[in-house]
């Protein structure tokens, strides 16, 4: 499809900057295709009612860790200013990362990070560019391995918020907490899976009240996740890997509530790309533990969810693809200009959308 009928008028003011307290408290559009009213303004705290008892909502349980490194390039003449947003770990000293400015680094130069010393027993957190690829990605191999790596990243990173954040204001230590979901656990993320950010305390035990079960499932997000569709045709783009995992118990529990005529409701594209990507064609849900690169457009055929919440997405994005595969473009294009039009809050920090599966 041309990437073009993707696009939509996003004023930047709807882009909003800091998340709303509490959490819960986010306005949430709900989409019904084939419903009256077709568009309905609801707030988050009011999920449970919006879903039945025996419905299942899988959440994304990774944690973000702060990536985007700031260093500057040593060991030949000028020592430019280097930054560096870690995406994907391939060992326990080694990152694939996007830099900027990439044409200031060739493979084996070393970039020094961080305020040098912060603990005195590390020294400098020194990479090598071990390898250059596309759109300014390389690969680093850092001199500490394991927990003293983790460790030197914690304390020298920033959150790494999406370009449209970043771009108007500087990470800070309230996106420590902002940035994390109340599920996060397994440290791997370089983004948040954003449409979490919305679940409090109190709205997980109304869901539970509700007899609507939580379970979780773990893709850590990587940095591609911003990267922009910049092809006229969506079939030449290509996604960056993911690592997920889906347990056997979180499997069973899934398909256990769809044969009792629940409803499978995934927080976030990170769950929905998870899921689709463990079910097999008949729509059950496999454990499953691997990479995923699906990239859902309009004529993908879902197998394993009926429900979406997610945030609201950027024009051209590859989110706004999947959502518009999953309720149908011109409805979602109807959708976001009502959004628009109402106020609502765009992008990470914003509010939220509730669609139930276009009609097949």
């Amino acid at each position: 499809m041309r990437t073009d009928l993707f696009d939509f008028d996003l004023p930047p003011e709807r882009i909003a900057l800091r998340p709303i307290a509490p959490r819960d408290a986010a306005r949430l559009l709900v989409v019904r295709p084939g419903a009256e009213p077709e568009l309905d303004d609801r707030s988050v705290w009011e999920l449970p009612a919006l879903l039945r008892a025996g419905d299942v909502v899988v959440v994304n349980d990774t944690k973000v860790i702060p990536a985007r490194l700031k260093g500057r390039r040593i060991g030949r003449g000028t020592e430019p200013a280097i930054e560096a947003t870690l995406h994907r770990r391939l060992d326990g000293s080694r990152w694939r990362a996007f830099v900027k400015p990439a044409k200031r680094l060739a493979t084996g130069d070393i970039v020094r990070f961080g305020d040098e010393g912060k603990v005195c027993f590390l020294g400098q957190l020194d990479a090598t560019v071990e390898e250059k690829g596309e759109g300014g990605e390389v690969t680093l191999a850092f001199a500490f391995h394991g927990p003293v790596l983790d460790q030197a990243v914690e304390e020298r990173g920033d959150m790494p918020l999406p370009p449209y954040i970043a771009a108007r204001r500087a990470p800070d230590a309230r996106d420590h907490a902002d940035y994390q979901t109340l599920f996060a656990h397994d440290e791997g993320s370089v983004a948040a899976p954003t449409a979490g950010l919305h679940f409090t305390p109190a709205l997980a035990d109304a869901l539970a009240r509700r007899g609507i079960a939580i379970h979780k499932v773990t893709l850590h997000v990587g940095a591609g996740t911003f990267l922009p569709v910049k092809v006229d045709d969506t079939a030449d783009h290509r996604m960056h890997p993911e690592g997920g995992t889906v347990s056997g118990e979180t499997a069973d529990a899934i398909n256990a509530a769809r044969a009792a005529g629940g409803r499978i409701v995934a927080v976030g594209s990170t769950s929905l790309r998870l899921l689709e990507s463990a079910a097999d064609e008949a729509g059950v849900v496999r454990p499953f533990s691997g990479e995923t690169s699906l990239f859902i457009t309009p004529g993908y055929r879902f197998r394993a969810v009926d429900v979406m919440m997610t945030n609201f997405h950027l024009p051209r994005s590859t989110l706004f693809m999947l959502v518009s595969a999953f309720c149908g473009l011109d409805r979602m294009k109807r959708a976001y200009a009502h959004a628009i039009a109402a106020g609502y809050r765009f992008y990470s920090y914003g509010d939220a959308c509730l669609m139930f599966r276009n009609p097949e």
